[in-house]
């Protein structure tokens, strides 16, 4: 029987973006609304999330998703028919957010995670489910090799060593072909505030390792092309300004000026 009242271990992380992207739903869906997400409120355990969260932590969380999403949607558009690869999905929404028939959406993560996955959401069209650990490889067999990849890792690399990130790009090199991945990271500092709030959750199973100081230089260490590297909360400080609180303000400028978050487009192979 799947258990889902205790926030313990990596996985169960999956409930802290979820809480985050119906928190910003219900407040600021001018900015991002998340319907599916909304959906799925009762799945949260408890309400320990938002007790112990802010509206910065909340706003870090769902920037990522508004940026990915106009990230993803743009490769679509570049390239059609295409994989869009969730890596360490949990209970990620965007193929209902971005509703693209055109792409096939694969979602991948540990087994017990997809399999609430897949009692909760289902496996709908044009998306595959995959149970299994994305360093392993085995479910690049799955892709379809003859189009464009894209992978996307929202809130996963952190919680490795920066040798087994690198040793998955070289790993994806060899496994897929075409391939462009997205993924977010902190610098050295923002890693430190980061695992001072995951420890506020009560999860200090899951705290974070990998960090990324100069996008240029990792992508010079991977031999990979840096398409682009961009910070959160360009647009939400623009559509958002004063609704939000003061001290949110100042983070998000403090964040973005000194890249302390940002993500990272990376043309593979």
């Amino acid at each position: 029987m799947i258990t889902m009242n205790k926030l313990q271990g990596v996985s169960d992380t999956l409930f802290i973006p979820l809480a985050a992207r119906i928190f910003v739903s219900k407040k600021f869906p001018e900015y991002f609304f998340d319907e599916k997400a909304l959906s799925l409120e009762k799945y949260i355990p408890d309400d320990s999330i938002q007790k112990r969260s802010s509206e910065y932590s909340f706003m870090a969380s769902v920037a990522r998703y508004y940026n990915l999403d106009l990230m993803v949607r743009a490769f679509i558009k570049r390239n059609g028919a295409s994989n869009i690869v969730y890596l360490g999905a949990g209970f990620e929404t965007a193929y209902y957010r971005l509703n693209e028939q055109i792409a096939t959406f694969y979602e991948i993560d540990l087994p017990d995670v997809i399999a609430a996955r897949r009692m909760i959401l289902g496996e709908q069209t044009n998306e595959l489910l995959i149970a299994g650990n994305i360093f392993d490889m085995e479910w690049a067999k799955q892709i379809n090799k003859s189009i464009s990849t894209l992978l996307v890792a929202s809130g996963v690399f952190q919680y490795f060593k920066e040798n087994q990130v690198i040793q998955f790009i070289n790993d994806i090199k060899k496994a897929v072909s075409n391939a462009e991945l997205i993924f977010d990271a902190t610098n050295e500092t923002g890693i430190k505030y980061a695992n001072n709030y995951v420890k506020k959750t009560g999860n200090t199973s899951a705290l974070m390792h990998f960090y990324i100081n100069d996008g240029i230089d990792f992508s010079k260490r991977t031999g990979t092309k840096l398409i682009e590297e961009r910070v959160f909360f360009t647009n939400a400080r623009k559509m958002l300004a004063k609704k939000l609180g003061l001290y949110t303000r100042i983070a998000m400028k403090v964040v973005d000026d000194k890249k302390r978050a940002v993500l990272l487009h990376l043309k593979i192979n």
